[in-house]
């Protein structure tokens, strides 16, 4: 299979690729800059985008989230520019294969759990509704409307991924310093549900998205030990996983301080999310458990 992964030169990105090359799958990395070995968005057209395939081609279309540690405040301009890099490059995509003379076989697209509103006690499933209670969940909710391609023969995935937890990236790499310091905590209350997932499994739950040619619609990318882990359970699994102590909560004022308040929302509230359909369809979880994700990613 040939697979075009957008955004392929990302943390989660560079994990899919390798995954699907050590299966076999032919890949091709999409990135919005130019350079050796990629494809720059400017240059593309449909045949460039689609026409290697041959009708086999698979298209992945994956982003990431900044971090909570970063402090960029969610002003217009901002979340402008959220959307524009999200939805209307998603939509250039989809027009792209809606217009191609052999468009892929199917088109993957991960996004969020924040489509589901913050809860502390509610558990959601892929069939759960959402998308239309805060930006994010707005945000989210017309990304994955603007990735239908109705009476395209391309097969549609939707996954909506937790928290990403890996080496070398994602949300972990902004948290270990102060953990290994002996400095890190719970946010808040440390109560609010932590959905989370490990890269490795992230980067499987696509792949066998793409190889399993009966397999449409939502799946959350999620751990199945996720709706029962909270920011606090995380906090004090990190400090056990580095041997250091988690003492130090960062109270709530001081993050809508820092971050203002709508983005303080993503670090003081979760969601707790089930993979139902994901476990149903067969997929198989590398690591189902945080303790054993925290002591692959620290060792």
């Amino acid at each position: 299979m040939r697979v075009l992964v957008g955004g392929g030169t990302g943390f989660v990105g560079r994990a899919l690729s390798q995954l699907l090359r050590s299966r076999g799958h032919e890949v091709t990395p999409v990135s919005r800059r130019g350079g050796q070995g990629r494809i720059s968005w400017v240059t593309w057209s449909p045949v460039v985008l689609l026409g290697q395939g041959e009708g086999k081609t698979a298209q992945c279309c994956q982003r990431t989230w900044k971090g909570p540690g970063d402090k960029t405040r969610w002003n217009d301009a901002f979340c402008r520019e959220v959307i524009r890099s999200r939805i209307e490059t998603t939509k250039t995509l989809v027009k792209a294969i809606a217009d191609a003379e052999q468009p892929p076989r199917a088109w993957v697209l991960v996004t969020g759990v924040g489509y589901y509103r913050p809860s502390p006690t509610a558990e959601y499933t892929e069939d759960s509704p959402g998308g239309d209670f805060d930006f994010f969940s707005r945000l989210v909710s017309s990304w994955e409307a603007a990735a239908l391609i109705p009476g395209s023969p391309a097969r549609g995935v939707v996954v909506r991924s937790g928290v990403v937890l890996g080496r070398g990236g994602g949300a972990i790499s902004q948290m270990l310093w102060p953990f290994r310091l002996g400095l890190g905590g719970p946010l808040g209350s440390g109560l609010q549900p932590f959905p989370w997932i490990h890269v490795r499994d992230l980067a499987g739950i696509v792949c066998h998205a793409l190889e399993s040619e009966s397999l449409h619609g939502v799946l959350n990318g999620v751990s199945p030990s996720s709706p029962a882990t909270s920011n606090g359970t995380f906090a004090q699994e990190l400090a056990a996983a580095l041997g250091r102590p988690a003492l130090l909560p960062v109270p709530a004022w001081a993050l809508r301080a820092v971050f203002g308040a709508e983005r303080a929302v993503m670090l003081l509230e979760g969601q707790r999310v089930v993979p139902k359909r994901t476990l149903e369809s067969g997929y198989h979880f590398i690591f189902p458990d945080l303790s054993g994700a925290l002591k692959d990613i620290v060792a």
